[in-house]
């Protein structure tokens, strides 16, 4: 058989190679999907389809998108389901230029539902495993702890969490952020440490520069999620450049959550030309508005950024991973990480807005 013609016309540019480092699971619950797993386990929706649950996603806070992140998280019973989510996330996330992503989850949230954790994590492991065969995308999984659930809860959670201690690869700290400073869930997280776990925190987005501070400080965490606020202080902006500390920014996000007024608050060339380690990904994308190629899409189109920007935003973000890294071990004789290099030297930021 004779091949036909190649496509006329200009061809859609191929999604840059990329990880995603900032990723809910259960943010990645479309619609649709929604809507069959509520038939599937007869859980009532308060929505007459999947437009109109979509059309319920303007949000003027975070506290307002987490009253529906939660609800609708109600469609999520058995192991099946979070199999079927994660297997969509996957084929997404491949098609927009996913090759590793580390996946953050809530283990508390379900829990407290009632389903079994080991209904989460069977499904979890199956979905993942199975669509990161197919669509050639590695994984890791990361807990999070609920901040507004306390840190004795979070105790609760890790402890429980050891019985999947071979699925998951770090843990990490989400939900309302305003009025819940790191620093209270030191200890869980030097038990985390001590077990061999990564630990990641979301900070700044919201909250104030100062748990950002208590987040590498008090925590010890590895990675900032979000973190834009670190602009406000200039002696913080000094220690991320120095020690290179990753910053997972979601613009799409900030956005939604009006964190963001415009495309133009939106600080990820001031954090560049500041020397930070930036990372571009989607957080909730099912509830924002695009994965995570639709958010270097919309910073190509609407903040100007070129081919080379973008290309090391991508690269960032393997750097940043936890891929590389050897078997997990007890902190205590964890090896030394390799030195990163000092940032090349770069213009003082801008303000941004």
């Amino acid at each position: 058989m004779t091949a036909g013609p190649p496509p006329s016309g200009p061809q859609p540019p191929c999604p840059l190679p990329k990880a995603e480092l900032h990723l809910h699971i259960e943010g990645t619950l479309e619609p649709g999907l929604a809507f069959r797993l509520a038939e599937r386990n007869g859980v009532p929706l308060p929505y007459a389809g999947p437009a109109d649950l979509a059309a319920a996603y303007a949000f003027t806070s975070l506290q307002s998108f987490l009253d529906l992140y939660y609800a609708t998280m109600a469609v999520l019973r058995r192991a099946d389901d979070f199999a079927d989510l994660a297997r969509a996330y996957l084929a997404r996330a491949a098609a927009q230029g996913v090759r590793h992503a580390e996946i953050f989850f809530d283990p508390q949230a379900h829990v407290a539902r009632g389903v079994p954790l080991a209904e989460v994590m069977r499904g979890l492991g199956q979905g993942l495993a199975a669509g990161g065969e197919r669509f050639g995308v590695s994984t890791g999984l990361i807990a999070c702890f609920l901040r507004d659930r306390g840190p004795g809860a979070a105790l609760d959670c890790l402890d429980q969490l050891r019985g999947y201690r071979d699925q998951i690869i770090g843990v990490g700290l989400d939900s309302a952020e305003v009025g819940y400073p790191p620093e209270p869930f030191a200890e869980v997280f030097a038990a985390a440490a001590r077990e061999g776990l990564h630990r990641v925190a979301h900070a700044g987005e919201e909250g104030p520069p100062g748990y950002i501070w208590q987040a590498l400080d008090v925590l010890g965490a590895e990675r900032i999620d979000h973190g834009v606020r670190c602009l406000e202080d200039p002696a913080l902006v000094r220690r991320l450049a120095a020690d290179q500390v990753p910053l997972t920014v979601c613009p799409l996000s900030n956005l939604r959550l009006r964190v963001a007024a415009s495309w133009a608050d939106v600080p990820v060339r001031e954090m560049l030309d500041a020397g930070l380690l930036v990372t571009i990904n989607s957080d909730d994308p099912a509830y924002f508005g695009g994965y995570v190629d639709d958010n270097f899409q919309g910073l190509e189109r609407e903040l100007g950024l070129d081919g080379e920007t973008l290309r090391q935003l991508a690269a960032n973000s393997f750097r940043a991973s936890f891929r590389a890294s050897a078997p997990l071990r007890p902190a205590a004789v964890l090896p030394a990480p390799p030195a990163r290099p000092a940032p090349p030297a770069r213009p003082a930021p801008r303000p941004s807005g």
